[in-house]
């Protein structure tokens, strides 16, 4: 068998072998390109604190550590700056040569929801063991606004690996520049952004008007709001939870600590068909700065010629100053077993960000920009 990423078809093959299992079936719409939409169970657990199961179950944590437990079935309130656990309606019983690995949605990331998956007996978040076997839960907490949620909802997603399936520095090199993968305002292709220290290919920030982008350059997410209902599409008034941020003289900008921010990507990206990618820190040595609290491209984001990553920032410690193109993220690049059968944004697939300049989530209704 090839290793990679596995892809849709093979992901409906997990299903029907049993090693994808629900209490609810999963349903074709979780399926994306290159990852299993997760979805929430029936109840949340008001938590003391985080924390891993690294000798335990999950289910034995909670015991000690929950402080009220609450059903989600018809909805339910999870109050900003509070930790929350939920069981998933999803269980695994993986074959032994594949491992999952889990990131939050885009639209989580983009309401500043901060989520981490938890198996049983596992010593890190967001990873799930090879031949793992039993259920999943996911650790909620709510950094800006608090949020109303629902059984079925989904906030993360997990994407399953078979063997080696990262790029090498000199295989993503080489087809950036047999095929490139990022691109300018105008569509035009770049052959600029491998960095050679982390065989990655690196993206910045942009804060200054160009073919895409005009008034606005970025969002701040306001302190005081109502209540945001992440069970419905189109709903809100995005004013009514962010500040704009108009496009500052000089392309350069304050950024305060402990204040939230959506910024745009300086370039445009493509992912090919029969790759993904996983957006991660530039530089962990700048330290002033949380970037991208979700990051994963499904095959065949931004063709043709290549959309813009929106970029979910958090300052630490000190006001930080951010210039126009600095460098802000890099993109890991990981090869698929096959292609999927149908990529991102062909015929609807998973399409609510394809073509996106600066964009909130989806819960908001259109803003000029």
């Amino acid at each position: 068998m090839s290793s990679g990423i596995l892809v849709r078809q093979q992901i409906r093959e997990l299903c029907d072998a049993g090693a994808i299992r629900a209490s609810q079936s999963v349903a074709a719409a979780q399926i994306q390109p290159a990852s299993l939409d997760l979805r929430l169970g029936r109840v949340c657990h008001r938590v003391r604190a985080g924390f891993l199961p690294e000798h335990c179950t999950v289910r034995e944590r909670l015991d000690e550590l929950s402080l009220f437990t609450f059903s989600l079935e018809e909805t339910a309130i999870l109050e900003r700056g509070h930790c929350y656990v939920v069981p998933l309606l999803e269980e695994l019983d993986l074959p032994e040569d594949i491992e999952a690995q889990s990131n939050p949605k885009s639209s989580t990331g983009r309401l500043d929801v901060f989520t981490r998956l938890l198996a049983d007996h596992n010593d890190r978040f967001e990873s799930v063991p090879k031949g793992y076997r039993g259920p999943l839960y996911l650790e909620i907490v709510p950094r800006s606004f608090t949020i109303r949620l629902q059984t079925g909802l989904s906030l993360n997603q997990l994407r399953f690996l078979r063997g080696a399936a990262e790029l090498e520095g000199a295989e993503l090199r080489a087809l950036h520049e047999a095929t490139p993968l990022l691109f300018d305002d105008r569509g035009a292709a770049l052959r600029s952004g491998f960095d050679e220290r982390s065989g990655s290919l690196t993206m910045g920030v942009a804060l200054a008007r160009d073919q895409e982008i005009d008034r606005i350059v970025g969002w701040r997410a306001k302190r005081y709001t109502a209540v945001l209902d992440m069970t419905k599409e189109a709903a809100h008034d995005a004013l009514d939870f962010f500040e704009p941020i108009e496009a500052p003289p000089g392309g350069r900008l304050i950024v305060e600590p402990e204040e939230f921010y959506i910024f745009a990507s300086k370039e445009r990206v493509r992912i090919p068909r029969d790759y993904a990618a996983v957006m991660l820190p530039y530089d962990v040595g700048i330290g002033e700065l949380r970037t991208n609290y979700a990051g994963f491209f499904d095959n065949g984001f931004g063709e043709p010629r290549g959309t813009r990553a929106v970029l979910e920032v958090r300052p630490h410690d000190v006001p930080f100053v951010v210039e126009d193109g600095q460098a802000f993220f890099r993109l890991q690049f990981y090869r698929s077993c096959e292609a999927p059968d149908r990529a991102y944004g062909e015929d609807g697939q998973g399409s609510h960000y394809q073509g996106q300049a600066l964009k909130l989530s989806k819960h908001f209704r259109e803003t000029a920009t």
